[in-house]
């Protein structure tokens, strides 16, 4: 958007970012702000979604691995990762995806703060209907059936 465009504009853009990426949890956030910090709130939808996730140089599914990872990092998010799981799941990436960026994560995080965002990711499939996942194959397995 253009530096000349209105506050008004800049807000109904980034409203629409928003129910594209996080659909309904998004907006759940925003009108939880409206009776302690509306600016807040606005500033979450017209700059962080209507400038930041708008812009072009990353896919909305690339936007959400890196927000996971974040959040993830950052630790105490767990609030944050239920909106951000559930819109990984709208920009369509996989449980199994989300499962193993978060697993990933626990290189560079550390084992408990990969707990803390598989088990908000759990709360969401649970929600959503996904579980149970696969089940992923265990290093012994491999080696016998190889």
């Amino acid at each position: 958007m253009s530096a000349s465009t209105t506050r008004e504009e800049r807000f109904a853009h980034g409203l629409e970012v928003l129910k594209r990426v996080d659909g309904e949890a998004g907006q759940r956030v925003v009108d939880s702000l409206a009776d302690i910090n509306p600016e807040l709130g606005h500033q979450v939808v017209a700059w962080a979604f209507g400038e930041i996730y708008d812009r072009p140089g990353l896919a909305p599914r690339d936007r959400q691995l890196v927000t996971l990872g974040m959040l993830t990092a950052l630790g105490g998010c767990e609030a944050q990762l239920d909106v951000h799981v559930n819109a990984a799941l709208n920009v369509g990436l996989t449980p199994e995806e989300i499962v193993e960026a978060l697993t990933h994560s626990a290189v560079y995080c550390g084992i408990p703060k990969a707990l803390n965002a598989t088990f908000a990711a759990k709360k969401v499939f649970a929600e959503r209907g996904l579980l149970p996942l696969g089940q992923q194959p265990t290093p012994d397995a491999e080696a016998t059936s190889a």
